[in-house]
């Protein structure tokens, strides 16, 4: 068994199993995307481990459910649920030891993920990391533990794979498949139809984060500011994407913070939202770059607890957190973090864009040639690394 196991894939004579990871909505979203790649490469593919129903759409089979995994900062919520991710891990690297896929993908959620490729691959189980941690903007110690844990990184920025070819790790260029989902031209219209929005009225979208963390820090003051904004401005109108589970904790808060708003609470949708927005108030993460695919202005914002916020502030090294600016190096979109996150300054700088159109349609231009060079036809080029890895012995 383990002679054949050696054996490049295609001496097999069979389709490959792969095992995945992806720990939260927006790895759900991009496994979901890689996994149409790979099974237009191997139609009889099968995979199984831990993610969402975007990855279920291409017949994965779910262990446990990716919810199991958010957490949010550095917190007592990460203390709290410690044992119990631990020994996910553990269980899910035993099951994975006992029968062996072919190779593991870990996406995102390093945290987890890496831990995991260090034992699969000390054991000879080939390990692909998708999306490579963010060691560019803080922890760059972590390279050490991704040269014992990845065989081969598949980077979504074209910056990246030099970090990782200094230190001796395999890594490509894949681009991000969201530049290959989300059209060059926006489907504005479309999308206002859709959400039954005329054409003519402002709309501002509201997305404060994907899980529950987030929803609980960001989504006060993100409400606040609707508030503020609708009494300034009684013609916007604002549209809020709720995550699939998540409205028990949304509609309360809008009742006690924007009970009088003409605020629309959206079943997911985040994608029509953004298409058809004039601008976005935005959590920081992958909706930023979502926005920006989407050529919408946006305020990013982000509050996280107290501890969380001193511990990031020292680790970090770049002047920004929003993907929009690290890509871009500029300060294209405001970000307000933490105190500068406040209903009065969001309110403001959501005005800003309004009444800035000629700011507007610069940043709308920038943000469509970063479309342009992230749009690399991600599922393909993915699963072309991954064949190399397959095949290597």
């Amino acid at each position: 068994m383990a002679d054949h196991l050696e054996l490049p894939l295609k001496e097999r004579g069979r389709t490959p199993r792969v095992a995945m990871v992806a720990g939260e909505t927006s790895g759900d979203l991009l496994a979901g995307l890689l996994l149409g790649g790979v099974h237009q490469r191997w139609p009889g593919l099968t995979s199984a481990g831990i993610g969402g129903p975007r990855m279920a759409e291409h017949g994965f089979e779910a262990w446990w459910p990716y919810q199991k995994l958010a957490v949010h900062g550095f917190n007592m919520e990460v203390l709290r649920r410690f044992r119990e991710i631990w020994t996910i891990r553990r269980d899910l690297g035993d099951r994975l030891l006992a029968d062996r896929p072919d190779v593991f993908v870990g996406v995102d959620a390093p945290d987890f993920n890496l831990g995991l490729e260090a034992r699969l691959k000390a054991e000879g189980i080939k390990t692909v990391h998708f999306v490579s941690p963010s060691i560019w903007a803080w922890r760059g110690g972590r390279i050490h533990k991704i040269h014992r844990s990845v065989d081969h990184m598949l980077c979504l920025f074209p910056f990246e794979p030099k970090l990782y070819h200094d230190h001796g790790i395999a890594a490509t260029f894949v681009g991000h498949p969201l530049a290959d989902t989300i059209p060059l031209e926006v489907p504005r219209a479309q999308a206002r139809v859709s959400l039954g929005l005329d054409d003519q009225t402002p709309v501002v979208a509201i997305l404060p984060g994907s899980r529950r963390g987030e929803v609980q820090h960001n989504t006060p003051a993100f409400l606040q500011a609707v508030a503020l904004l609708s009494r300034q401005r009684p013609d916007l109108r604002f549209v809020l994407p709720v995550v699939p589970g998540l409205r028990d904790m949304v509609e309360p808060m809008v009742r006690e913070h924007a009970p009088d708003a003409p605020l629309t609470l959206l079943d997911g949708r985040s994608h029509e939202a953004l298409a058809a927005c004039d601008v976005t108030l935005i959590a920081s993460g992958t909706a930023t770059l979502e926005a920006a695919l989407f050529k919408r202005p946006m305020v990013i914002a982000y509050k996280i607890s107290g501890l969380s916020w001193q511990i990031m502030k020292r680790m970090a090294y770049l002047p920004w957190v929003g993907l929009p600016n690290i890509l871009l190096s500029d300060s294209v979109v405001p970000e307000r973090l933490q105190d500068e996150a406040n209903p009065a300054q969001l309110a403001a700088d959501v005005l800003a864009w309004l009444d800035q159109p000629a700011r507007a349609a610069s940043v709308q231009q920038r943000f469509l040639e970063l479309h342009h060079q992230l749009k690399q036809d991600t599922a393909r080029a993915a699963s072309d690394a991954i064949a190399q890895v397959l095949e290597t012995r």
